[in-house]
């Protein structure tokens, strides 16, 4: 922020950052400056292993025993942190500058109860009483938006969901109304509608504080959100730094724009936009390269130029607000995002569906206590569902936790039977009929995907193994000839067909992510059920998983079920969409459809809450106050009716809405009219 008027708060100058180990010293963060004034917040942004939470580490002077600060200063409202006694740091860190961490089970006690954690921090900093602590702590609690403070100051953290734990994090950082607040992927794994509160009460306290942030994330949507700046980390360096608007509308620096090509934007589908993976992977700090550390990836590379020496920064265009580490820059043409190179693809045509979901039920029985073997109750987890899924095509299921994503896709996949209804695969049932009772044939035509690889690859055996036996169990191949098909599908997913001898430690994320997709292609399934295969991704790895769904989409003539909930994945991906709630179908219909006027007021908020990467798009925000309810205390009206925004009366509290139809089969089932709910203004809008 050039020129401003404001004091600096956090200032880090050349700083050089290093962990030292048996190998010797490990030049993290080579060398990085920026300036954060009061009031301003700053997005650190950029792959796994960019060095961004190491730089949140240094800031707070806590690096663990290893880890230093090896040149150049980090200064906190002007003093030099590395100078600070032990003392001192413990006077500053918690009371003028506080962290939010990513898992918030990481930073409360699980023995203490909130409202004691919460006093800790007046009564440790600044000696205050019992009673004016307990005060300043329930006051705390209703800022940050939580229904009923006094009952949260009583609990545990285990008796609070995650969007709750992660506001009563934030509301420990800002106990002491610090001047600097350093938040590493706060919103990482929450709901869409818990992010946006979270990302809503962050923009909110930093007007009435005037706090400091500096926010870490992988989402850049959260960061136009949030953010007045944006840094760009690659490799321990930042590459590119500016105004939110200036880097986001012309991105200057190669890697920008490799991070904006991976990422799906308004409008956009994989049938016009498609998304362009970085190739590569950040280098190990170990094996920096010579000169520009992007080089070995970048497609404008020079090596001449780019591989001789160290890069220097300077202002893009003359503009000494937006800053960039490449020496190519002044040549480089305007940015323009990917278009699909010839003619666009039709939408698949309906065919005879390939899945079929008829009033589909499932109830839970729970047992009553110890002490009550003849009570119990039961737990409607799905109730009434209809859908289908077209040889082909991607049928999308998204909403928040717990409204019964995955208890369809368990019963889909025979984890779990159905207690009423019908599922058909290809017209034969299978929603009676437990995994272990199916057939070869239809275990081989079902295959699921699951959101994290390592839970369901053994670390014990081999890469190879692990697809060697589902081929040897669903395709009855032979040991030589299953080795032979695993290294072939290796190579269909995109991977070495050598990595068959790696076990899954020796992988990436993204990586055990296509092990697992090869292994569910093992068999030649005919349905594919992908429950947020994508959500712990970086944007580029997260970008090379979905192009290669298509791909594979496309030459296997595969349907796809995707569980998300990241919205914006579903308006690239999917062909149709069901949106659930309390394990209903609310509304459901093309994406063309869902994605626009009329809504359902449940799929309305939803798109309203998603972090849209693009700071020239206005987006209507719609607030859902409280949590979703029980399922084992379902309303008898309107399962959204708590919550609902537009609610007509009580009629939507007493009798169940009715299911309104267009005349291209879009479904809401709403009491709603629906020629009120066409006439509904688009959530999110282009700015003119």
């Amino acid at each position: 922020m050039t020129g401003s008027t404001k004091r600096p708060v956090l200032e880090l100058v050349n700083a050089r950052i290093s962990y030292f180990t048996r190998a010797g010293e490990i030049n993290v963060v080579p060398d990085i400056s920026f300036t954060l004034h009061e009031g301003e917040a700053l997005g650190l942004v950029g792959e796994s292993g960019c060095g961004k939470s190491t730089v949140a580490f240094a800031v707070m002077n806590y690096l663990g025993g290893s880890g230093r600060l090896t040149g150049g200063r980090i200064l906190f409202e002007g003093r030099d942190m590395q100078k600070m006694s032990a003392a001192e740091l413990r006077a500053v860190r918690g009371n003028k500058m506080s962290m939010v961490y990513q898992d918030p089970m990481s930073s409360l006690n699980p023995v203490m109860t909130v409202g004691r954690q919460l006093m800790e921090v007046p009564i440790i900093h600044e000696g205050a009483s019992e009673a004016a602590a307990r005060e300043r702590a329930i006051a705390i609690l209703k800022e940050v938006n939580l229904p009923d403070p006094e009952s949260v100051f009583e609990r545990y953290p285990h008796q609070l969901s995650g969007g709750q734990q992660q506001r009563v994090v934030i509301a420990m950082a800002l106990m002491s109304e610090p001047s600097l607040l350093v938040m590493d992927e706060p919103t990482t794994g929450l709901d869409v509608t818990v992010e946006a509160a979270v990302l809503d009460l962050v923009v909110r306290l930093r007007e009435t504080r005037n706090s400091a942030i500096v926010f870490i994330s992988h989402n850049l949507g959260t960061v136009v959100r949030i953010c007045d700046r944006i840094g760009v980390m690659y490799a321990g360096e930042l590459v590119e730094e500016g105004p939110i608007g200036k880097v986001f509308r012309d991105p200057r620096h190669p890697y920008t724009r490799g991070l904006l090509d991976c990422i799906p934007v308004l409008g956009s589908d994989k049938r016009s936009a498609p998304l362009v993976p970085i190739p590569g992977q950040v280098p190990p700090a170990m094996a920096r390269p010579r000169g520009c550390v992007f080089a070995p990836r970048c497609p404008h590379v020079v090596p001449e130029r780019c591989s001789v020496g160290d890069i220097p920064t300077s202002p893009a265009g003359g503009d000494a607000e937006h800053l960039v580490q490449c020496v190519r820059e002044p040549e480089l043409p305007d940015y323009r995002r990917p278009q699909a190179s010839g003619p666009i693809e039709a939408a698949i045509e309906a065919s005879e569906p390939m899945l079929s979901i008829v009033h589909l039920d499932k109830v839970y029985r729970q047992a009553g206590g110890l002490f009550d073997s003849a009570g119990g109750y039961d737990v409607r987890a799905l109730s009434d569902v209809n859908l289908e899924a077209q040889r082909g095509t991607t049928l999308a299921i998204v909403g928040e936790s717990g409204c019964g994503k995955s208890t369809l896709a368990k019963v889909l996949t025979g984890l779990e039977k159905a207690t009423a209804g019908k599922v058909s695969l290809g017209g034969v049932e299978i929603g009676d009929t437990a995994v272990e009772n199916r057939s070869r044939a239809v275990k081989r035509q079902l295959q699921m995907v699951f959101q994290n690889p390592d839970s369901t690859l053994n670390p014990s055996h081999s890469i190879g193994y692990a697809i060697a036996r589902t081929l040897q169990r669903l395709k009855r191949l032979a040991g030589g000839l299953a080795n032979r098909e695993a290294r072939g599908l290796m190579e269909t997913v995109k991977l070495p067909a050598d990595f068959v001898a790696r076990k899954p430690r020796q992988l990436s994320g993204g990586q055990k992510q296509r092990v697992a997709i090869a292994r569910a292609l093992a068999g030649g399934p005919e349905l594919m059920v992908a429950d947020e295969p994508v959500s712990a991704l970086d944007v580029s790895v997260q970008a090379a998983i979905i192009n290669l769904l298509i791909e594979i989409q496309r030459q296997r003539g595969a349907t796809l079920v995707f569980i998300s909930h990241d919205l914006s994945v579903v308006r690239y991906l999917a062909d149709r969409v069901a949106v659930m709630y309390l394990g209903k179908i609310v509304e459901a219909g093309t994406v063309e459809q869902v994605f626009a006027p009329p809504y359902h007021p449940y799929t309305e908020a939803l798109l309203s809450a998603v972090p849209i990467p693009d700071p020239d798009v206005k987006q209507k925000r719609i607030i859902l106050e409280g949590n979703i309810p029980s399922v084992t205390n379902v309303p008898p009206g309107c399962p959204f009716a708590t919550r609902c925004p537009r609610k007509v009366g009580p009629i939507c509290d007493t009798t169940p809405p009715p299911e309104l139809r267009t005349p291209g089969g879009h479904r809401i089932v709403c009491h709603i009219p629906l020629e009120e709910l066409t006439v509904v203004d688009p959530v999110v809008k282009r700015a003119s």
